[in-house]
């Protein structure tokens, strides 16, 4: 009998070593100028423990070389077990890779979050830094810069450093990194490696529509604010235009996620706001289009946009559960028309309804400039209908939300 437990104990230590290095399959989508070299991303780094008995820990990993020195990088990592005290009680965990936005690091609370949700949860800073643990994470002067850390977050990294070669810029080294820290989690024994996600928000949700077209091995990619088609649209248009227009092209060609977004194979919510500052809806609902698969919406009016406001919704959690523990779906809206004055569209929802709503501007403003007005929809089995929004409409979406307050929404329309 003791051999046979054993035996079982060593078949699951080799499927848990199969699974965490487990290849990137390079996607015939990828474009050639893809710098990332995913053999190497998809072995586990090494790492180290700063922490390994608090409820969430901290460690250190290797991230890739810059400026002709290695570099750590500093990441939060927690599971149930941890928060409990009891690492005993982890096993075969989902698990999910936590990327933050610019002025970011990594935050211990989104770590703790997740691991709340049951997940086993890696949240990692991708600048350089380690936060102080008894300080507030959010402000940026509570951080201290790493003596092996990569590259800086700042514009100069992010655009001024186009002429460099492309492992020595900020977006191939965060993108790596974030490869990584799921090489690494994947690792874990307590970790179904079969079962991951990835969450990013504003940068970092930029990152995270790259990173879902280059890893294939994660089951969902949950991309908040951030998209791609920067130089269409979106904060930093001045800031592309005022550059040659070669390197321009270059840096398009290697960061925007546009390049990238073709290959993403799992699915994936884009959740943003309408009057977002930094990632419009022209250029978001772009950047949903050119994913080829399975997609979903989670599109509100005004919603805020900061670190804490990205990572709130609930819609995230449960797109993830139903993607990686069997949870009941997000409801779905499919493309709306219109016909004889009324707006009509199917939807598909596990969970009952409680409202249905059309949500329209009529300003012509920048896009993330507009007012909007809200009516409501009504619900007949599984159509949506309501009357067609006024002449003059700019850009219109439905929603629906359901009886655990959950919101999809339709794909975004400009007529």
């Amino acid at each position: 009998m003791r051999q046979l437990v054993r035996l079982s104990i060593l078949l699951f230590a080799v499927v848990q070593l199969a699974n965490a290095a487990e290849p990137i399959e390079r996607s015939p989508q990828l474009p050639e100028t893809t710098p990332w070299n995913l053999e190497h991303l998809s072995t586990s780094p090494r790492f180290a423990w700063e922490d390994s008995a608090s409820p969430v820990r901290s460690l250190f990993y290797d991230g890739e070389s810059y400026q002709g020195k290695p570099t750590r990088v500093f990441a939060y990592y927690a599971t149930p077990g941890t928060l409990q005290g009891d690492t005993r009680l982890d096993k075969e965990l989902p698990a999910v890779v936590l990327v933050h936005g610019g002025g970011g690091t990594a935050f211990r609370e989104w770590a703790e979050l997740w691991a709340k949700r049951g997940y086993a949860a890696i949240a990692m800073d991708l600048a350089g830094y380690r936060p102080h643990e008894d300080m507030n994470q959010h402000k940026r002067e509570n951080r201290t810069r790493l003596p092996d850390g990569g590259p800086d977050q700042g514009d100069s990294e992010k655009f001024g450093s186009v002429d460099k070669a492309a492992d020595q810029q900020w977006s191939y080294h965060a993108v790596a990194n974030a490869i990584r820290a799921h090489s690494l989690i994947r690792s874990f024994p307590e970790v179904d490696a079969d079962r991951t996600a990835v969450t990013g928000i504003s940068w970092g949700g930029y990152l995270t529509c790259i990173v879902s077209g280059i890893d294939n091995r994660f089951k969902a990619a949950v991309p908040v604010y951030g998209c791609g088609f920067l130089h269409e649209n979106s904060a930093w248009l001045g800031r592309l235009n005022g550059m040659s227009s070669e390197q321009r092209e270059r840096w398009v060609s290697l960061w925007d996620p546009s390049q990238y977004l073709p290959a993403v194979s799992m699915p994936i919510l884009f959740v943003n706001g309408t009057n977002d500052f930094a990632y419009p809806l022209d250029s978001y609902m772009k950047s949903a289009a050119a994913v080829p698969g399975m997609k979903q919406f989670c599109i509100t009016v005004k919603m805020p946009h900061s670190h804490p406001a990205g990572w709130a919704p609930q819609e995230i959690g449960l797109f993830i559960d139903h993607h990686l523990r069997g949870g009941s779906a997000l409801s779905t809206i499919g493309s709306p028309n219109i016909t004889d004055g009324k707006v009509r569209a199917k939807h598909r929802s596990e969970v009952a309804l409680m409202k249905a709503e059309l949500h329209f501007t009529t300003d012509t403003k920048p896009i993330n400039q507009r007012d909007w007005q809200t009516v409501p929809a009504s619900i007949d089995g599984e159509t949506i209908s309501a009357n067609a929004p006024p002449v003059g409409t700019t850009v219109w979406f439905l929603t629906v939300t359901d009886e655990r307050g959950a919101i999809a929404s339709s794909s975004v329309l400009f007529p």
